[in-house]
């Protein structure tokens, strides 16, 4: 077992939006986005680019402050309770962060060092880490040097270090070649048997791979919520339902 959090009381929703807003200027990236996730979900978050995806993804996480509403995770407030939340959340961006000077080993390393956990605790995780994401034959090796499959499941044992029980991750598979993609979608169905996950992602195979249920936002409005089957009532397959929905206006949709 990954993460020793999830005996807490997980009674309420692990991921909750109610009512997220951002607003630059008279822009709206996100408007009125409201939704929950239960413990044990995985859930692709699905739309265009540019429907704001990452916008909502950074709100639910407090990198960002909510023009109006709240974002929880796991019953944490977000932007008045950011770090009890963080001790639940693992966040990994589309270009999350590394160091190329690095090694894996010695970035994970800093990572549980950053976030205090205890020496004997650090190198027992890192451990966990590297055999979950199989980043044995790299561990030693400068990230620099390494393919962007490697780093991106880098980045994710590093999101995977402090043992979170909820996972948000933002085009964990944007720019990967297939076997790169593969390898990475593997990795995501093991976290998911045991950890509640939203995948942001504007590919189709990748909701229908991994996903369980669909969160589908266009220009800043959530526009549909439910499963795949219920995605695609008409039968005509995900593309064509996903034509349908970002040609409509987030009112009609």
């Amino acid at each position: 077992m990954i993460s020793q959090q999830q005996d807490e009381s997980t009674a309420g929703p692990a991921i909750e939006a109610i009512g997220l807003s951002k607003f630059y200027g008279d822009f709206a990236a996100v408007r009125d986005v409201s939704f929950q996730i239960a413990p044990g979900e995985v859930v692709a978050f699905l739309g265009p680019n540019g429907a704001g995806k990452s916008t909502t993804m950074k709100l639910l996480t407090g990198y960002l402050a909510p023009s109006a509403g709240t974002a929880r995770i796991s019953g944490h407030d977000m932007s008045t309770d950011r770090l009890a939340g963080s001790t639940r959340l693992g966040y990994l961006p589309e270009n999350g962060p590394l160091y190329p000077d690095m090694t894996p080993y010695s970035l994970l390393h800093f990572f549980g060092e950053a976030r205090c956990l205890p020496t004997d605790m650090i190198e027992q995780r890192i451990e966990r880490v590297v055999d979950l994401c199989a980043l044995q034959n790299v561990l030693r090796k400068p990230i620099s040097k390494l393919s962007r499959g490697y780093r991106q499941r880098v980045g994710m044992a590093q999101t995977l270090l402090h043992e979170p029980d909820v996972l948000i991750m933002d085009e964990p598979t944007a720019g990967l070649d297939p076997n790169q993609i593969r390898e990475v979608r593997q990795t995501l169905k093991r976290l998911g048997e045991e950890k509640t996950i939203l995948l942001s992602t504007h590919i189709l195979q990748e909701v229908q791979a991994m996903a369980s249920r669909v969160l589908f936002i266009h220009e800043g409005r959530l526009v549909f919520d439910g499963s795949l089957d219920e995605l695609d009532t008409d039968g005509q397959g995900l593309d064509i339902r996903f034509a349908k929905l970002t040609a409509a206006s987030g009112e009609d949709a």
